[in-house]
């Protein structure tokens, strides 16, 4: 770096010498983005986790107040699958109703993104349906623990309360 300094202030001697090195640079540039890359991994996973609860808390309401109908299939011959399958279609309806709306959106929101890169990678289409089957399985896991404890429920209780 001396001898560079040397030969900078022969060639330009009224400007100062000033140097950066590529890698510091690099690190500086792309650590806001690890920053907000971690943020929003974080906030996600609350979002998760918020709306599973609340999932949850709606299936339980759909499955309370479908007590007497689960019952009333229950005696006439319904059996566990069949009941899980009635109470979770709703949901994973709205679940894939919901992936196909915000697909698109979220395709054009990276694209946008990444177009301030000079380096960018493609945005491929298995990825959006790798995050609606998650969603999926997420739903399922969420709702089939109070459908199949609304389906196990001994029919005669319920029909007898009601």
């Amino acid at each position: 770096m001396p001898a560079i300094e040397k030969v900078f202030r022969k060639l330009v001697p009224a400007a100062p010498f000033e140097y950066k090195f590529a890698d510091v640079e690099y690190d500086a540039k792309f650590r806001a983005e690890e920053r907000i890359g971690k943020l929003a991994g974080f906030f996600a996973a609350l979002a998760v986790l918020i709306s599973c609860l609340g999932l949850f808390g709606l299936a339980s309401f759909t499955a309370e107040q479908r007590t007497r109908e689960i019952g009333i299939r229950k005696v006439l011959g319904a059996s566990v699958t069949a009941l899980w399958g009635m109470l979770s279609k709703d949901f994973v309806s709205l679940v894939a109703v919901a992936s196909l709306i915000a697909a698109p959106l979220a395709w054009y929101s990276m694209s946008e993104w990444l177009e301030n890169y000079q380096y960018r990678t493609e945005i491929s289409w298995w990825i959006f349906a790798a995050a609606g089957l998650g969603a999926l399985v997420l739903t399922l896991a969420t709702v089939s623990c109070q459908a199949i404890k609304a389906a196990c429920s001994d029919p005669v209780k319920s029909l007898k309360t009601e």
